[in-house]
């Protein structure tokens, strides 16, 4: 799918637009890959504030247990871990504490796919969270307590993650080696002044149905941007999939925008 056929004109869509007077300039984050590609960028001005994506796990290296010279055992009965993630001991059921090198997919037991993740994902994480729930461990150790805590919130980070095609997308790509600088910046003319002009038409919406009508187009960029990206990953085009993710993120700022003044 071509920039061209993404970046349609929104003229028809926006109120009151006011005549550009200078260059917008935008920041969005800049991937670093282990693989030969580097983007050409150069610094400038943030005008939009853009998400963080911040992934407590410290470690992104997947791993079966199988492959490990030593698996993990059960801090309180020993046992062998027999299922990757190793949560929940299966011999005497206490809560174990967080391995990091066990990937938000595998928490899931989801292939590392970016498609048809979300379908399998609600019920697997309402599955992990009520063996975590607090009441079910409230006359547990205070170690075990510490533990189903601590994994709860994992369970959390990890399934809103997986849940937003966004940081999903920039998650997918961490795991591949593909590594994220926020201070640096990237210009795209056609984009930033589609941007800009969006930008002015939220400010300027006179009503709620002007900013439901720029927020459903915004949504359509999105999943079209989605679905590039998608594509490329799926041919592991490292350098097609990252471009994907700097519009999504652009058009995902807009989005949040829209969300404040509603």
């Amino acid at each position: 799918m071509s920039k061209k056929k993404l970046l349609t004109p929104l003229s028809s869509l926006l109120l009151l637009r006011r005549t550009l007077t200078s260059t917008p300039h935008f920041s969005i984050p800049h991937f670093q890959s282990r693989t030969n590609f580097s983007p050409n960028i150069e610094k400038l001005r943030p005008l939009f504030p853009l998400p963080g994506f911040d992934f407590p796990g410290k470690s992104f290296i997947s791993s079966q247990f199988g492959n490990k010279p030593n698996s993990p055992h059960c801090w309180n009965c020993s046992a062998a871990a027999q299922t990757t993630p190793f949560l929940l001991c299966p011999s005497c059921r206490c809560i174990q504490p967080v391995d990091h090198s066990v990937d938000y997919f595998q928490i899931f037991g989801l292939e590392r796919k970016y498609d048809s993740v979300e379908e399998h994902l609600e019920g697997k994480y309402k599955d992990w969270q009520k063996k975590l729930h607090p009441d079910l461990v409230h006359s547990k150790s205070e170690k075990e307590r510490e533990y189903a805590a601590e994994q709860s919130a994992r369970v959390i980070d990890a399934y809103r993650t997986l849940s937003k095609p966004l940081a999903r997308a920039i998650y997918i790509l961490k795991l591949e080696g593909v590594d994220i600088d926020e201070e640096e910046t990237l210009s795209d003319l056609d984009l930033l002044s589609e941007i800009m002009e969006v930008r002015e038409a939220v400010e300027e919406a006179p009503n709620s149905q002007a900013l439901n009508l720029i927020q459903s187009l915004m949504q359509e960029k999105l999943k079209q941007w989605s679905n590039s990206f998608a594509e490329a990953f799926e041919s592991r085009n490292f350098e097609e999939a990252v471009k994907a993710i700097w519009q999504m993120t652009y058009y995902e700022s807009v989005n949040e925008e829209i969300v404040k003044r509603q």
